[in-house]
């Protein structure tokens, strides 16, 4: 089989479904790779398209997804419950098979030049990818979110890596770079209180002390009229689901209020599943190899 690379864009658009369409139709109409999943999200304005297949093939879906996302979605007038800066806010490369960290990281930098040059949009290399320590981390790079973004780059510690001399206000800019699979993991609470929400995030959430690999934020769901704690796992194996859950659950309980649901956005690996069925299960010398599709598959 040949090399396989994942990537999961993240549009600045989730209420014009005809729009969404559109440009997920760039995935499609590309030979080489195979559209996963996509979902769209009102309150937060916003959609996860997931795809991979082989590199090359997958960088120029990535291309083409940019050109026309850039074309239909105007920053300028943009609103919604999410963080974000660009009308591709983040196009994360994820290796998956038989490619190395370090050919994605390759990879990676020839994707953001060539959406700099062919989209007229400023782009920042982020996690593995990133051009210096600082801008690693998704958040510090889109702190202040795109209302702040033309004089942010300004500043010498955020000059993007690529893209035009003057910041494109309908394009806004993008982060692209090479990282490791995340789940991305949202728990709503029986509360309209935003506040609870926003102080359990700070419990959770690495920059305030809580899980290493756990990225969170409080928001309200105006659709649902709930709550929700809404939250990245950049590296589920050691930030797992069920930990991040009972801590959310227990946090919520002071609070008088209790976890409704969870939805998982995008895929997910089988392993994160596997291990909170054995943690809530409480299996003994469980293994991937006793699951059924696993054994299928070899």
């Amino acid at each position: 089989m040949p090399a396989i690379l994942e990537c999961v864009p993240n549009i600045s658009e989730g209420r014009d479904l005809e729009k969404v369409e559109k440009i997920v139709d760039a995935i499609r109409t590309t030979k080489g790779v195979k559209l996963l999943d996509y979902s769209s999200d009102k309150d937060h304005n916003r959609s996860v398209i997931t795809f991979l297949g082989e590199p090359n093939a997958v960088a120029e879906a990535a291309l083409k997804l940019a050109k026309v996302a850039t074309e239909l979605i105007d920053m300028s007038t943009h609103t919604g419950g999410h963080p974000r800066m660009g009308a591709v806010d983040v196009m994360p490369l994820i290796p998956i098979k038989d490619i190395t960290i370090e050919e994605t990281i390759e990879l990676s930098k020839k994707l953001a030049e060539s959406i700099a040059n062919e989209c007229n949009m400023h782009v920042t290399l982020y996690e593995n990818s990133a051009s210096a320590p600082h801008r690693q981390n998704l958040a510090d790079i889109r702190r202040g979110q795109y209302e702040v973004m033309a004089e942010k780059i300004k500043e010498d510690m955020w000059i993007p890596d690529y893209g035009p001399n003057e910041f494109n206000p309908k394009a806004g800019m993008v982060a692209v770079g090479a990282r490791p699979p995340l789940i991305a993991y949202n728990i709503n609470l029986s509360t309209d209180d935003v506040k609870i929400a926003k102080n359990i995030a700070n419990v959770i959430r690495s920059a305030k002390g809580g899980f290493v690999f756990c990225k969170a934020m409080g928001l309200l769901i105006e659709e649902t009229g709930k709550a929700q704690v809404s939250m990245n796992l950049v590296n589920p194996d050691y930030t797992t689901i069920f930990r991040v859950f009972d801590m959310v659950e227990r946090e919520a309980h002071r609070y008088g209020v209790s976890v409704t649901d969870s939805e998982i956005v995008g895929l997910v690996p089988m392993k994160a599943l596997i291990d909170t069925a054995i943690y809530h299960l409480k299996l003994d010398n469980f293994s991937m190899d006793q699951v059924l599709e696993t054994r299928i598959w070899e």
